[in-house]
């Protein structure tokens, strides 16, 4: 399991002119790179600058009019601090209207061929690995009506600089990214699964999968319900940190204790549906997760659906575009 970064909103300033950087930010800047752990080459090191400083004033602004009572929430510079307002905005919300209105009360994308084999992570904390290559895996058949196995290894390896940490932790957002930016990804065939972190080896002649961004989903189960049944397999997290999730073996999982906006384990969202009566309550959310085909239901897990982002599935939730 790995943490994440929660979301917070943030208002993104449009990236100012090449201008100097403002030396009174110069110890704030350096503890945020550390922080979110971030690398520039020596060109883009003053880009990145700019946009932070702008973001920064944006923020601060905002704070001191919520002081004054002008406002009735907080801002802070996250992990989104260095990009400008029309780079966030390209990973946002991008959910198709079901037509007809109507979203059926069954949805299984293992049916229909847009899932592969369950994978085992081993002791390698790369669960955000898994979910985002089985997201991608989806697309990449929606598009081809091919289904290939890709790469959590070529994750794991080379995802560093976009603020991965390989076997210690990952975010699945940084994953993404790390795609989006390399220009693919290859083929679990071409880039086995080891279980450690090692030196990148990724051959760009043996891509077998390109996005053309990524997108945010709104935190709230409606609209995950709404980007599972239009879209396909969708990589989220969830709050596995409890007992009752590492021994789980069937039935629809509901645990009081799991958090519903803190999230630390990464999956892959591939379906929804109901036992018994939709009236009943008895709704779930069908997973797939990275411990193998022993754990749960061949791999497997029904997780409560209605019960406020039971578990926080609704939290951190993306889906590439390809």
């Amino acid at each position: 399991m790995s943490p994440f970064v929660l979301l917070t909103i943030l208002c993104l300033a449009v990236a100012r002119d090449t201008q100097s950087s403002d030396p009174s930010l110069d110890s704030e800047w350096q503890e945020w790179k550390i922080k979110y752990d971030k690398n520039y080459s020596l060109e883009e090191e003053g880009q990145r600058r700019a946009v932070w400083e702008e973001n920064m004033k944006v923020v601060k602004q905002h704070n001191i009019e919520y002081d004054q009572g002008k406002n009735n929430f907080t801002m802070k510079v996250n992990a989104f601090g260095d990009m400008t307002g029309e780079e966030f905005r390209k990973m946002m919300i991008d959910i198709p209207s079901h037509t007809g209105g109507y979203l059926p009360k069954f949805v299984d994308w293992r049916r229909r061929g847009y899932v592969t084999s369950v994978k085992n992570q081993g002791r390698c904390n790369s669960c955000w690995a898994f979910s985002v290559a089985g997201a991608i895996e989806g697309q990449m058949f929606r598009k081809t009506g091919r289904l290939v196995s890709l790469s959590a290894q070529n994750l794991v390896d080379c995802s560093r600089p976009e603020g991965n940490r390989g076997c210690i932790s990952g975010h699945t957002f940084y994953t993404f990214k790390y795609v989006w930016n390399n220009g693919g990804l290859e083929a679990e065939s071409t880039y086995p699964y080891e279980g450690r972190e090692g030196h990148c080896r990724y051959l760009p002649e043996r891509s077998a999968a390109r996005i053309k961004g990524f997108s945010i989903i709104s935190s709230t189960e409606e609209a995950l319900m709404n980007a599972v049944a239009t879209i396909g397999p969708i990589s989220v997290g969830i709050d596995a940190s409890h007992e009752s999730f590492t021994f789980y073996s069937g039935g629809i999982y509901y645990e009081p204790k799991c958090r519903n906006k803190t999230v630390n384990h990464a999956v892959l969202l591939v379906g929804y549906g109901y036992e018994g009566r939709e009236s009943d309550g008895r709704k779930y959310w069908l997973i797939k997760n990275s411990h193998g085909v022993g754990w749960g239901m061949n791999g497997y897990m029904k997780l409560a659906r209605g019960w406020n982002k039971h578990c926080g599935i609704a939290t951190c939730a993306f889906y590439p575009r390809v």
